[in-house]
């Protein structure tokens, strides 16, 4: 295990697509998503600081530190404009990058983003952080989705996997810790993401037990938001196939010129 950050990478498009995991995930998670778009889709799915094979990354744990590590490792890559897709925590990193080097990122696909609200189910992610068996990861999945979703085994056996590596276990719980302080997330300003000059589409599951869907009421107007019916937090688990449509459509739009508050409201 060395003190560096991980991704998996695969296809040749001229077109990257960046995935960032949520809070106790890993690069795997994406398989299915992955699998679902183009063949030559070039993709990078990353092993955020303090997880998988990214476990021993120096400061692991702050959003804004994965932020910088994975925009450092862009710039190692030589690759010069993305495309962002981020789920829950991966969502702040996504927007913390898109905020600190908007040249560097074509659009942003955001599933059930934190950061955007205050409110967080503090309790449920801290014993999802310390899941050590499989029963235990599956309650903790089960209740992090909606009521139709589909058996996850493949990702319980994923994160058991990961989970099994020496001190994992201890750095999801000293994450998770920071992260539910007082049950309560931090919060990037909505005024910074109001500047954003290139599409955005948030996909959120209406039966979300960790964040809950009506945050996204507060994002400002031109970011496109999808209310996904009886879906829950793990979108890309839960509904892969839709996921991979709605990265295919917002890494086709073409940025517009943004427009100030006043004169949309005029129109």
């Amino acid at each position: 295990m060395t003190a560096s950050l991980f991704a998996a990478e695969q296809g040749v498009g001229s077109k990257a697509i960046v995935l960032l995991h949520g809070f106790g995930g890993c690069h795997d998670v994406w398989r299915e998503v992955i699998s679902s778009l183009a063949p030559a889709t070039h993709t990078l799915a990353y092993d955020l600081p303090g997880h998988g094979l990214s476990l021993d990354f120096p400061a692991a744990g702050p959003a804004k530190v994965a932020a910088r590590a994975v925009l450092a490792d862009l710039s190692e890559r030589r690759l010069r404009r993305v495309h962002l897709v981020g789920h829950s925590m991966g969502g702040a990193v996504a927007m913390l990058m898109a905020l600190a080097e908007p040249g560097k990122v074509a659009s942003l696909t955001l599933l059930a983003p934190g950061g955007i609200g205050q409110e967080i189910n503090g309790p449920l992610l801290r014993r999802y952080a310390g899941a050590a068996d499989r029963s235990e990861i599956r309650f903790c999945l089960a209740a992090m989705s909606g009521p139709s979703a589909r058996p996850l085994d493949h990702t319980v056996d994923i994160l058991w996997e990961m989970r099994g590596r020496p001190g994992q276990l201890e750095k999801l719980v000293e994450i998770a810790a920071a992260m539910t302080k007082d049950d309560r997330q931090g919060v990037i300003p909505h005024d910074r993401l109001d500047g954003l000059n290139i599409p955005v589409m948030v996909a959120w599951g209406t039966d979300d037990a960790v964040l809950p869907f009506t945050q996204a009421h507060d994002l400002p107007a031109h970011f496109h938001v999808h209310h996904v019916l009886e879906a829950g937090h793990m979108l890309a688990e839960e509904a892969p196939g839709l996921v991979a449509e709605i990265i295919r459509r917002n890494t086709n739009r073409r940025a517009r010129p943004h427009r100030q508050k006043f004169a949309a409201a005029a129109n």
